[in-house]
């Protein structure tokens, strides 16, 4: 069986989502552009022994609806005989398509095959592709009486089953930003990120979404966002402690990952970064939402025979800052390993690409410390997960 190998591992800078956002001026489609570009200008490859490429986007509206991963490796003028596709797995998106490229090299299918994520959130907000639609349906309703949360309501759930204070939240939050400018300030996302082109000329190359200088007290001054009167009719008891603060920020961003098999990489004389030494999937209860990287993380260490123990980087993606703590809290492992170079929360969440750009500041981070493995796990609306061990070569 063919190993896949990951070649080399990029993400653009992360804007602001907001219509004054740095990327909020760039197409979708040519953001992603870019960022492809960049990744195979890095490596010699020749982009037509490409076999496929393997988007996630979340939000497949608007600009973003047109098969965006073809649209952009058309705009990056490469060859047209390379297909595209496009998958969705909520917020794991793109480590979805992680996960079916190396399926792909493994079965024999693939053996070169770019794997990326896109998400424009200023241009396409967050529900586009819903447009108000009922997407649970009446049989779903009837099954969750009195029915599903929102994402944030979920995220005060997880802090009450977890007993997770608010000022828990708010001081893992003023963490994940000290640690985000901590790693840019010493040059620790030089070679993760690519930089990208506007429409006017400016070049954009930093992430603008770290906010060096925050503290937990003045997270406090936050009010929270969604105990609504429904809410909290809903659940009386709950103490409400999630804010914007303590969320993952809305923002515009794509990441891109070169993945061969190792025969490939060997006979083109590419020098793979990691390999990857599982992956699972999980679901689990849809009204909590936010805890399937706790199954899947068990799932994924009885495949594998990795003991919680022997990884050196947990990335657990930021959606709330309830979720890596109730993670950390079920597996009781060394906080100094979860998310050491901060996390959505700092960087933002742009839902389609986040699930590489975490893989990206992981593998950086562990070739920074010479760690050998890690472990990156990503929350899902509907109350699913993904999960992958990365091991660097």
């Amino acid at each position: 069986m063919n190993e896949a190998v990951v070649v080399d591992t990029v993400r653009s800078p992360m804007g602001r989502g907001r219509p004054e956002g740095a990327l909020a001026a760039l197409h979708p489609v040519d953001l992603l552009a870019q960022t492809i570009t960049a990744l195979l200008s890095r490596n010699r490859i020749d982009p037509a022994l490409v076999d496929d490429v393997v988007i996630g986007c979340v939000s497949q509206a608007g600009e973003q609806s047109g098969n965006v991963g073809r649209m952009a490796w058309l705009a990056a003028g490469l060859p047209e005989h390379v297909p595209a596709v496009t998958v969705e797995r909520k917020c794991g998106s793109s480590q979805q398509a992680v996960h079916f490229g190396a399926a792909g090299i493994a079965a024999g299918e693939y053996d070169a095959v770019v794997v990326c994520g896109v998400e424009s959130m200023s241009r396409v907000p967050m529900g586009a592709n819903r447009l108000g639609a009922d997407v649970h349906g009446p049989s779903v309703a009837a099954r969750y009486t009195p029915g599903l949360v929102s994402q944030g309501v979920a995220a005060e759930l997880v802090a009450n089953r977890w007993k997770l204070s608010r000022t828990d939240l708010d001081e893992y939050s003023a963490r994940s930003h000290a640690a985000a400018a901590r790693a840019a300030d010493s040059g620790g996302f030089a070679d993760e990120i690519v930089p990208v082109t506007l429409p006017d000329g400016t070049v954009v190359d930093t992430d603008e979404t770290i906010r060096r200088g925050t503290t937990a007290d003045r997270l406090a001054g936050l009010r929270t966002v969604f105990d609504d009167e429904t809410a909290r009719a809903r659940f009386p008891d709950l103490g409400w402690a999630v804010t914007a603060g303590n969320s993952s920020q809305i923002t515009d961003g794509a990441a891109a990952m070169l993945l061969t098999s190792d025969r490939f990489a060997e006979k083109h004389g590419l020098r793979p970064r990691a390999r990857f030494r599982g992956f699972a999937v999980c679901g689990d209860d849809p009204v909590l939402m936010l805890t399937a990287p706790i199954p899947a993380t068990v799932r994924l260490l009885n495949r594998t025979g990795v003991r919680i123990d022997d990884i050196d980087h947990y990335e657990v993606n930021e959606a709330f800052a309830s979720v890596p703590l109730a993670w950390q809290a079920e597996f009781d492992t060394d906080p100094d390993r979860l998310n050491p170079r901060g996390g959505a929360i700092a960087f933002g969440h742009p839902l389609g690409a986040s699930g590489i750009r975490l893989t990206t500041t992981m593998l950086g981070a562990l070739e920074a410390t010479g760690g050998r493995l890690g472990l990156q796990t990503m929350c899902e609306a509907g109350g699913m997960a993904n999960a992958l061990i990365l091991e660097r070569i």
